[in-house]
């Protein structure tokens, strides 16, 4: 039987591999990737800090694995958007990369941690070679899709790569006990200083969500745009490249 012994430690026999990581996963949703530790992996688990080290081998295969886990959740889901028609590869593509995308938005932490990887697992070039094969049997040909697929980048995982903070680590700021007075300075000597980028920011503040990584864009909005803008693109070169689906 397993589970628990009476002083609260589970007996080394219930513990798998896959359990650590699932559990790791669990504790970087619902507190960020800083709270995942071996030691409290262990206490979260019932374990000693040891036990751990017979399924993971050290902090950076645990992440490797907890990456793992995410891609074969992405892997697993856009299994199911349906690839019937070659000549549908763009749509087929962007609706793939949106799943992915959902994945990642239920992982926030994800992003940051696949950015420190430095190489691709088994289970992320399975999902790499996924999008390559449907371009693939749309028709374009391997030349146009290893530059389709640099282009993508991390969009093609469903992330953007920002500028600022990493999505998921970010803190809000808290703007309830704000001076509007110095707000309205600030804002003064930030028009004189970078004019185009204020402009921006007073304009899109009011017309999109104010939740996202920036703190004043839409996020999905603009990795909507960022990925038909490319998508796009990669169209209109298949197109005049004069390339047809593979027979």
């Amino acid at each position: 039987m397993g589970g628990l012994s009476r002083s609260g430690t589970r007996r080394r026999g219930t513990l798998s591999r896959d359990l650590v990581l699932r559990t790791a996963v669990g504790l970087a949703d619902e507190g960020g990737i800083g709270v995942v530790s071996m030691r409290r992996l262990a206490q979260h688990l019932g374990v000693e800090p040891m036990s751990l080290y017979h399924h993971v081998a050290d902090k950076e295969d645990l992440l490797d694995g907890m990456v793992d886990a995410v891609v074969d959740e992405i892997n697993k889901r856009v299994a199911g958007v349906p690839d019937t028609d070659p000549g549908a590869w763009k749509a087929v593509l962007r609706r793939r990369i949106l799943t992915a995308r959902e994945v990642l938005l239920a992982h926030p932490w994800a992003p940051q941690v696949i950015m420190s990887r430095t190489a691709m697992s088994p289970a992320v070039m399975r999902y790499y070679e996924e999008l390559a094969g449907l371009l693939r049997r749309g028709g374009l040909s391997i030349s146009l899709i290893h530059h389709a697929m640099h282009a993508l980048g991390s969009r093609s995982l469903g992330f953007n790569q920002e500028l600022f903070s990493p999505q998921g680590d970010r803190q809000e700021p808290d703007d309830d006990g704000a001076d509007p007075e110095a707000a309205a300075m600030m804002m003064e000597r930030m028009a004189a200083d970078f004019p185009t980028l204020t402009e921006i920011a007073v304009i899109e503040s009011g017309t999109h969500d104010q939740d996202s990584t920036l703190g004043w864009c839409d996020d999905q909005f603009e990795f909507e745009f960022g990925l038909d803008l490319i998508l796009d693109g990669i169209e209109r070169l298949h197109r005049t490249a004069g390339e047809s689906p593979l027979g």
